[in-house]
C-alpha cells in the first residue's frame, strides 16, 4: 500500500505530532471537528479557544503560520457563500454600513465561517504531519472498509498519472495550432476528454490484470501493521478532549 510519492501538502518534520500513529490523529481530527460543529454559534469566545487549541499543535508540529495559511485558501468558495447569506436570508434586518442585512444570514455566515475555518485547519494540520501512505495504513487501521480504502490508494498513485496525460494532451493540442477561445471549440476539448476517460479506462483494465497475475483476489495485503500505545493515544486526545470542555462550558454558560 505503498503511495510513491509525497503530497505537497505534507510537511516533513521530526516532531512529536509526526510520530503518532496515523489511527490516532485520524480519531483526534474527527472528533475534534464533531465538537467544533456542535458548539452553539453564539459562544465567540469557544472558537477563539478552538483556534488556540491548533495553534498550540501546529506549534508543537513546527508548522510555520505561513505554510497553514496559503493552504487554509481551499475554503475561499465556503467564504463566498458565507458572505452571501447576510443579503439574501430572511427574518429580522439591522442596518451596517448602510447596507440592510439579515441577522439570522450574519449568524450563519460565522456560523459558516467559524467551523469550516477551524475545519480545515485541523486537516491541513493532519495532512501537514501524516504521509499519505500513512493516512491509508490509518484508515484500514481503523477498519475502514477495505474496498474505499483501496479505492482511495488507487486515486493517490494514479491522479498524477491522469493529469500528466491532461498536460501531454494539452501540449499536443497547442503544438498544432489549438487554442480554446469560445464555445466553438468545445466539441474538441469534449473529444479530449472523452480521449481522456477511455485512455483511464483502458489503464485501470490493464493493472487490473496485472494485479490478477500477481495473485490479487480483491484484498491488498498489510505491510505494515501500525499499532499505538496508551501514550499515544492520550496525547492524540489530548487535542478533542480539551475541545470537548470548551464545546460544554459553551452550551452551559
Amino acid at each position: 500500500m505503498g503511495a510513491g510519492h509525497v503530497h505537497k501538502l505534507y510537511r516533513h518534520g521530526h516532531s512529536p505530532v509526526h510520530a503518532l500513529p496515523p489511527h490516532t490523529k485520524l480519531t483526534a481530527v474527527f472528533a475534534f471537528v464533531v465538537v467544533v460543529v456542535s458548539t452553539p454559534r453564539t459562544a465567540i469566545w469557544a472558537f477563539a479557544l478552538y483556534a488556540a487549541l491548533l495553534g498550540t499543535v501546529a506549534y508543537a508540529a513546527r508548522v510555520p503560520a505561513s505554510f497553514l495559511l496559503k493552504r487554509l485558501l481551499i475554503e475561499i468558495p465556503f467564504v463566498a457563500f458565507a458572505v452571501l447569506m447576510p443579503f439574501v436570508a430572511q427574518g429580522e434586518r439591522v442596518d451596517v454600513l448602510g447596507m440592510s442585512l439579515s441577522v439570522n444570514g450574519l449568524w450563519g455566515a460565522w456560523n459558516v465561517l467559524a467551523k469550516g475555518t477551524l475545519g480545515v485547519a485541523a486537516s491541513v494540520l493532519l495532512a501537514a504531519t501524516t504521509e499519505l501512505r500513512e493516512l491509508l495504513l490509518g484508515l484500514q487501521r481503523l477498519r475502514l472498509p477495505p474496498l474505499l480504502v483501496q479505492i482511495a490508494s488507487f486515486m493517490i498513485r494514479y491522479g498524477d498519472v491522469i493529469t500528466d496525460e491532461m498536460r501531454r494532451m494539452r501540449i499536443a493540442r497547442e503544438s498544432r495550432g489549438f487554442e480554446a477561445r469560445g464555445v466553438r471549440h468545445w466539441g474538441v476539448l469534449a473529444k479530449s476528454a472523452g480521449a481522456l476517460f477511455i485512455r483511464s479506462y483502458e489503464r485501470g483494465e490493464r493493472v487490473h490484470l496485472a494485479m490478477i497475475s500477481r495473485g490479487y483476489a480483491g484484498s491488498m495485503p498489510v505491510i505494515d501493521e501500525v499499532t499505538a500505545s496508551r501514550a499515544q493515544w492520550s496525547y492524540a486526545l489530548a487535542l478533542p478532549c480539551a475541545a470537548l470542555v470548551v464545546c460544554l462550558l459553551g452550551w452551559f454558560l
